[in-house]
């Protein structure tokens, strides 16, 4: 996992890397269950699949099976719950981000040695399965819609979409992007220390992000732990000295500063 996010060779899986990131929250979870779990889905799709060497056949199959008789769906009640980031949970309670529910359809895809890559649209995620014969993007957190060109602009709220937005992304990219979304709900439901531990993730993975530093600069001061919270302001400012945000920070800085002589 740490060498996925520090962007070094790594064989693991995206199921794998996602559930690591579920342990921050679960530190008890059984990984091997919820692959077995995965494992199932696949297999219950092969089995009512008559052909799975056709594509749309295979979309079908799966849509029906996922969507339909599993009920896997978009949590639009409740958005923004840090459960809707987790594998596990959204395999357990069959609710999830757009991210999080394609990474499911990818996973199955996987299996099944099917073409299904992960499409990161601005503001949503959706899957694409493309085998070069058959090709359509899936709305994960729609039911499992299937879309065209047209509808990403919709769903990212543009009028045209460049090709690089509409291109497949990597394991790191999307696992980035989980840990992203993770870290400003917990930012946003005011739970820092959970936040910290995000950032402190990928720091082991990549001491060197000056955003990382920030963020953590951030955290540490909503937890009040001043002489760290400057500590992590200044390495910001070391690894990024043209940041646009710099003399805010220094003055952010100054304060701690003074807060902690004023201490002593």
């Amino acid at each position: 996992m740490l060498d996925l996010l520090g962007r070094r060779p790594s064989s693991i899986e995206l199921d794998r890397a996602a559930l690591e990131i579920a342990k921050l929250e679960y530190p008890d979870l059984d990984a091997d269950h919820w692959v077995a779990e995965l494992d199932r889905h696949a297999f219950t799709i092969a089995e009512r699949a008559w052909d799975l060497s056709d594509g749309r056949h295979f979309v079908e199959t799966a849509n029906r099976y996922l969507f339909g008789e599993l009920g896997l769906s978009g949590n639009d009640a409740d958005y923004y719950h840090a459960d809707n980031s987790f594998l596990n949970r959204v395999l357990e309670t069959k609710l999830g981000l757009p991210i999080s529910l394609a990474v499911v359809y990818m996973e199955v895809g996987r299996r099944l040695a099917k073409k299904v890559y992960g499409i990161g649209l601005p503001g949503h995620f959706v899957a694409k399965f493309d085998d070069g014969e058959y090709s359509t993007y899936i709305d994960t957190f729609n039911g499992g819609m299937l879309i065209d060109e047209e509808d990403c602009c919709r769903l990212a709220r543009m009028e045209s979409l460049t090709p690089a937005m509409l291109a497949p992304v990597d394991r790191r990219s999307i696992a980035m992007r989980m840990v992203n979304n993770l870290r400003q709900v917990y930012f946003t439901q005011k739970e820092p220390a959970k936040a910290l531990k995000l950032v402190d993730l990928l720091l082991e993975a990549d001491p060197n992000l000056a955003e990382e530093h920030k963020q953590r600069g951030v955290a540490l001061l909503q937890l009040e732990r001043m002489a760290e919270s400057m500590a992590a302001f200044r390495r910001y400012l070391e690894i990024f000295p043209k940041a646009p945000d710099r003399d805010r920070i220094n003055e952010q800085i100054k304060h701690l500063a003074f807060w902690l002589a004023a201490r002593n």
